[in-house]
């Protein structure tokens, strides 16, 4: 059958399974709004206020859902406003798809009105992109953006689609939707290599990150760890990928991780890396993280290897591949020692206790809101001390429930992610916990909560100051605190009216309970002003460059 260009993106995001789609209008998508319009009753699309604020939602549903997220802007600055969300989801692997408008064909390279070089601009922060400047190649574009999205390491591609092309008639031929592509299995002697390792070490650490969540090897993983005895950590992006009742997990390892998960690393023999990346963030000192432990790598990407830290086995290839490889092919061990000393290091979760009228603690209310919460509900953050504390002090026990920028560090990520992890699991409720620095980078997406009446509880851990740059410069630089107490007088709650939302504030530690109870309560969205002592810190920290021998757990 014969469709424009646009009818023809939408039946092919039909086809890729696309319900959902977040983004903001201009001329040059005018076309594809239109088409918008009347596939309404199939695609449901939700305007933000910021193009920006559509990516991290983009972002947001498809961490939340396992799903390809879609996000779609105008040219120019449309278009430049989704760079960053990009960026993000790239840093994280994140599956997403990022559509925008540009200028008709002929006029490409003319500085015509709202003209901009996206692909140019995204290419290094894209797994790939395209323009298209042949209508008869607009839905094999679409079809293989969709594919490289979700193939091996997940990431987001860009589509640009000129105006004219957008308009153009050709014939559409409904196909199925696109399919991962098939990942080489793992090389025998690898395998063989790192069976050797398990029968062998006496000391063994599992440290896994993202790709256990992105692969769903979260049984496997569990399994592996179960049957060997190997005590588990993992990074920020890992979390929820490890049941941590479990009596052999460890916490997250690194910066600001547990000192057990830090100092098993320092001391294991055998270190079992799954789907993670050593980050400066986890591996601060490259060389004294896991200095005596024969490394075992195993990824989808074969960039990462040897990329930060020299190993001893490298495994490319599908994770759940080799974990189940592992799990069939190697004896049950016990390290009952080794589990003993490491676990033995592990202290309770820390409640402060405190004076009724004190200014809340950050910690005391995580603990309180996960009683409060259930297991399913999606945590989202932004990124600073309230990210840390988050991934300190709230347990998150299952995969895709935390959702947080852990790569690009994005302030301001945290409201259009809650948008699209609500829009995509339709929970009862999504709460995100941000930091009034971040807040107000974005806050603007508080009309789009307020439009479609998302019953998204926003946590501001309002310390008055930028806390975690303030918290190096009071280790690092003196006490010189430049810029970051900015004294901004914003009234959350006034702020939470204004947009049309109800609004609530916390002053005390005796408030904590009631007020969470009666902001995770009714419909709607709900902004709550926690307001916080600039002087509490995220500890334990190793410093940058150093190693668990340097970490602080004290200050003042």
């Amino acid at each position: 059958m014969q469709l424009n260009g646009s009818d023809i993106l939408m039946e092919c995001l039909l086809e890729q399974g696309v319900d959902t789609v977040f983004g903001y209008p201009g001329g040059a998508v005018l076309n594809i709004y239109d088409a918008l319009y009347k596939y309404s009753d199939r695609i449901t699309h939700i305007l933000t206020a910021h193009e920006q604020g559509a990516a991290h939602a983009a972002d947001g549903f498809a961490r939340a859902t396992g799903k390809v997220g879609v996000c779609i802007a105008t040219s120019g600055p449309g278009a430049t406003n989704l760079v960053t969300g990009i960026a993000t989801a790239y840093m994280d692997s994140i599956p997403v798809v990022a559509i925008t408008g540009n200028v008709s064909v002929e006029q490409l390279g003319r500085d015509s009105f709202q003209e901009i070089d996206i692909t140019g601009i995204t290419m290094p922060i894209t797994k790939h992109n395209f323009i298209v400047k042949d209508i008869n190649q607009l839905a094999p574009t679409v079809r293989a953006a969709f594919e490289i999205a979700q193939s091996g390491r997940p990431g987001p591609v860009l589509i640009d689609i000129p105006k004219d092309i957008s308009a153009a008639v050709t014939d559409y031929t409904p196909a199925p939707a696109s399919q991962k592509r098939p990942v080489p299995p793992p090389k025998e002697p690898r395998i063989k290599k790192a069976l050797e390792i398990i029968a062998t070490c006496e000391r063994p650490l599992i440290y896994f990150g993202g790709g256990v969540i992105s692969s769903g090897a979260e049984e496997l993983l569990m399994r592996f760890a179960t049957e060997q005895d190997i005590p588990v950590c993992a990074s920020m992006m890992g979390l929820g990928g490890f049941d941590p009742s479990n009596p052999l997990w460890l916490g997250m390892v690194g910066m600001h991780g547990t000192a057990a998960a830090n100092l098993a690393a320092k001391e294991c023999d055998a270190l079992f890396v799954c789907g993670a990346r050593f980050s400066d963030r986890v591996a601060g000192d490259r060389k004294g993280f896991a200095p005596n432990a024969k490394v075992i790598h195993i990824d989808i990407d074969h960039a990462e290897f040897d990329k930060n830290v020299a190993t001893a086995v490298r495994i490319g290839g599908e994770l759940k591949t080799v974990l189940a490889a592992f799990c069939d092919r190697s004896e049950p061990h016990l390290h009952t020692a080794w589990v003993n000393l490491v676990t033995g290091r592990k202290k309770d979760a820390f409640v402060p206790m405190q004076d009724p009228e004190e200014m809340p603690d950050p910690r005391a209310i995580l603990h309180s809101l996960r009683t409060l919460v259930d297991d399913e509900t999606v945590i989202a953050t932004d990124v600073g001390q309230h990210q840390m504390w988050t991934a300190q002090h709230f347990e998150v026990r299952r995969p895709r429930r935390l959702l947080t920028s852990g790569g690009l560090g994005t302030m301001g990520y945290g409201v259009g992610a809650a948008i699209g992890a609500q829009c995509g699991t339709k929970h009862k409720r999504t709460v995100l916990i941000t930091g009034d620095g971040s807040f107000h980078m974005n806050c603007n997406e508080l009309a789009t909560l307020v439009s479609y009446n998302l019953p998204v509880t926003v946590l501001v851990f309002d310390n008055r100051v930028l806390g975690m740059v303030r918290q190096w410069q009071k280790v690092f630089y003196d006490r010189r605190f430049s810029a970051t107490d900015p004294e901004r007088a914003t009234d959350f709650v006034k702020l939470a009216a204004a947009y049309g939302c109800r609004g609530l504030s916390m002053n005390t530690a005796s408030e904590i309970e009631a007020v969470l109870r009666d902001a995770l309560s009714g419909e709607g969205p709900v902004v709550v002003d926690c307001r916080l002592s600039k002087d509490v810190n995220v500890l334990p920290m190793i410093p940058p460059g150093k190693t668990v021998d340097s970490m602080i757990e004290t200050m003042e």
